[in-house]
C-alpha cells in the first residue's frame, strides 16, 4: 500500500479519529488507526468498541491495501513535522511502514488489519437530517445535566426522542433536568434511543471540523450513526428504560420571575463561596420586584446576602436551590433575560430563556434543596 498526502491534511483527520481511542485499551489493536486505501481515497478508522470514528480524505494513491498503524507514534511524528507532502509506504509481507518526508525517513511497524474490530453496519435504520448548529446546541444543552451514576444507567446518557415533527433531547441526574426540542421535522415515526455521553462528545468535536451545515443521524436498536461531511461517528446505544421525564415537570407554576441572566449568574457565583460545601445551598426570598439571595455555612459561620431587582408580582416566597447547578444552567442559556417559574418551596423550579424560537425551545428544571430552619 503506497500513497502521498500533505502531512497537515492527514494530521487533521487523525485528530478527529483519535477521539475514539481510549487511554488504556483492553486490546493492543485498539491503540491503532486502521488505514484502508482504495485508489485515491484513504479511509481512517479508530474505535474503543463503544465509539467508532471513520473519516476519509483524498490522497495520491498508487497501491491499494490496508494496515493498522500505531496511533501515538504516527501522530507525534506528524505534529513534529511542518506541513509538507509525505509518502507512506507499507510492505505487505511484514507490515513495515516507511514514512518519507523532505527531512528524512521514519520506520515503524504496523499491525495486521484483520485484527481490527469489525465496524457496526447501518442495517434497519431510521434516519433523520438535522441542522448542525441545532444539533451542537442540543448536545451543549444536555450533556452537563446527565448523571455519572452507573447504577442509573439510562441517566448516564442523553435521551433522543423522535416524535413525528419534532425531536426532543432530554438529560437528567435526578437533581436537574434539561429538555431541548428541535421543531420542524418531517418524519412519520416516534422512536426513542439513549446515546452515551462519550459518543455525543466525540461527535460534537468531529462536527466542529466539518464544513457541512447539516448532519444525518440514523439508528437501529444497537447503534447510532452520525454523519457530517466525510466523517462518520458510530456509538453504541445504552440499553435501558429512560424515566418518564414529563411526569416530573410541574405544569401549574403560578409564580414567575424575570431576571437579567448575567447579573443573576454573577451573584450566584459570589454567594456560593459562602454556602455549605456539601449542599451549595442558596435561599431565594422573593417579593414584589425584588429577589434576595442568601447563603450561609453554619460550620464556619460564613454568610452572605445580595439583593437583585427582578420582575415579579405575587405572594412572597422562600425556596432553596443548589447554586452550583443553577450557575451551570445559566451558563448554557444564551438569552439576556431568564424566567424562573415556581409553585411551592418543595416543588421543582423551571428555568427558561425569555425568547424561544419557532425552530427550537429549551426547558430546564431544578429540584429545590430543602431548607433547614
Amino acid at each position: 500500500m503506497t500513497f502521498e498526502v500533505s502531512s497537515g491534511e492527514l494530521l487533521k483527520k487523525l485528530q478527529i479519529a483519535v477521539g475514539a481511542i481510549g487511554s488504556n485499551p483492553v486490546i493492543p489493536i485498539l491503540e491503532d488507526f486502521l488505514f484502508e486505501l482504495s485508489q485515491d481515497r484513504l479511509t481512517i478508522s479508530a474505535t474503543n468498541l463503544e465509539v467508532t470514528i471513520i473519516s476519509s480524505l483524498n490522497v495520491s494513491g498508487s497501491k491499494d491495501g490496508s494496515v493498522a498503524v500505531p496511533a501515538k507514534i504516527l501522530m507525534d511524528t506528524l505534529k513534529a513535522l511542518p506541513d509538507h507532502p509525505i509518502k507512506f509506504d507499507v510492505n505487505p509481507d511484514n507490515l513495515g511502514i516507511k514514512l518519507v518526508s523532505a527531512y528524512g525517513e521514519y520506520k515503524l511497524t504496523g499491525d495486521n488489519p484483520s485484527d481490527f474490530p469489525e465496524t457496526p453496519v447501518e442495517e434497519n435504520v431510521n434516519k433523520i437530517n438535522l441542522s448542525k448548529e441545532l444539533l451542537v446546541k442540543a448536545i451543549n444543552n444536555t450533556l452537563f445535566a446527565s448523571s455519572t451514576d452507573e447504577l442509573r444507567l439510562a441517566m448516564t446518557g442523553v435521551l433522543m426522542h423522535l416524535d413525528f415533527n419534532k425531536v426532543v433531547f432530554v438529560s437528567t441526574d435526578a437533581h436537574k433536568l434539561v429538555k431541548y426540542t428541535i421543531n420542524g421535522l418531517s418524519s412519520d415515526m416516534t422512536e426513542s434511543i439513549i446515546i452515551p455521553k462519550k459518543g455525543l462528545n466525540v461527535f460534537r468535536t468531529a462536527m466542529s471540523n466539518s464544513e457541512e451545515d447539516t448532519a444525518d443521524i440514523s439508528f437501529n436498536s444497537k447503534n447510532v450513526f452520525f454523519r457530517s461531511g466525510d466523517t462518520l461517528v458510530i456509538s453504541r446505544l445504552i440499553d435501558a428504560k429512560y424515566p418518564d421525564y414529563d411526569a416530573v415537570i410541574p405544569s401549574n407554576n403560578d409564580k414567575r420571575i424575570s431576571i437579567n441572566r448575567s447579573d443573576f449568574q454573577s451573584s450566584l457565583k459570589r454567594l456560593v463561596i459562602y454556602s455549605n460545601k456539601t449542599t451549595n445551598q442558596v435561599v431565594f426570598n422573593i417579593s414584589d420586584d425584588s429577589l434576595t439571595i442568601s447563603a450561609q455555612d453554619l460550620d464556619f459561620s460564613n454568610e452572605a446576602t445580595e439583593q437583585i431587582s427582578c420582575d415579579y408580582k405575587g405572594d412572597p416566597m422562600s425556596i432553596g436551590f443548589n447554586a452550583k447547578f443553577l450557575v451551570e444552567m445559566l451558563g448554557v442559556l444564551d438569552s439576556d433575560e431568564v424566567i424562573i417559574e415556581l409553585s411551592a418551596p418543595n416543588k421543582a423550579g423551571i428555568v427558561l430563556p425569555v425568547v424561544d424560537s419557532d425552530e427550537d425551545n429549551l426547558l430546564m428544571l431544578l429540584m429545590p434543596v430543602m431548607m433547614n430552619h
